[in-house]
């Protein structure tokens, strides 16, 4: 019995450390999207379909939940509660088949996704400079000038939204007052296809921050399986 006392208090401990990073590193998140949201509060998102979906909210949402899925295993490791463990183990196992169902419908639908995400986008332009969308107008501005490009698919995706064959000034790679009428002057290049190419450039970092992330979630689903089987047998012995 001593050793199973002995196994039950090593797996407590580092269980209830792993989960007191998950925490912090939760509270991180949870700031980095705070901060986002009241340093960036203007900007939105491109897309009309979710509204919602923008850095901030991705941050703050992501941070709560492991927050959340922290605390309950920190709180289950100290109390050796059974039924802590297996709700932090059922919670961790949902979020880790989530992921797993959501990057295979990805890669598997891949071109579906890009052609929608391109005409999700090209309806958001018609919201351009109009009443109560000044963080989508921001944020096609920010994402022109810093990609340096212009429309979803090409410069001419702005045409649709008037009679007049014209782009927002921050289409524009001289700027000057008449600079949206002179197409000389506009990026040639597509938004999405420079998105694209740009993620694809940091694909090596989010790969290895995503293995690192399901790496974790094993590690959290091991130990709290393990500490659950330890705290059963030690109940068991008692009675």
């Amino acid at each position: 019995m001593s050793m199973t006392r002995g196994c039950l208090l090593c797996i407590k401990i580092t269980m209830f450390v792993f989960n007191l990073i998950f925490w912090l590193g939760g509270c991180g998140i949870l700031g980095v999207g705070v901060w986002l949201a009241v340093t960036q509060g203007k900007f939105a998102t491109l897309s009309i379909s979710f509204p919602s979906l923008s850095a901030a909210s991705l941050f703050m949402v992501t941070g709560s939940v492991i927050m959340v899925v922290g605390f309950i295993g920190c709180l289950g490791a100290v109390t050796e509660h059974r039924c802590l463990l297996l709700t932090f183990f059922v919670v961790l196992l949902i979020i880790f088949l989530l992921e797993m169902i959501s990057m295979t419908l990805f890669l598997t639908y891949k071109e579906e996704f890009h052609s929608y995400a391109q005409e999700d986008l090209k309806k958001g332009l018609k919201l351009y400079k109009t009443n109560g969308n000044l963080g989508l107008t921001n944020a096609w501005d920010i994402v022109q000038t810093q990609f340096r490009c212009c429309g979803v698919k090409n410069y001419t995706d702005w045409f649709d939204l008037g009679n007049n064959a014209t782009v927002p000034h921050s289409c524009c790679s001289e700027h000057h007052d008449d600079c949206q009428n002179m197409p000389s002057t506009w990026w040639k290049e597509p938004c999405y296809v420079k998105v694209k190419e740009w993620v694809a450039l940091n694909m090596s970092s989010v790969r290895i921050f995503g293995i690192c992330i399901l790496i974790v979630q094993v590690f959290g689903l091991v130990f709290s399986m393990l500490m659950y089987c330890q705290v059963l047998k030690a109940e068991k012995y008692y009675e």
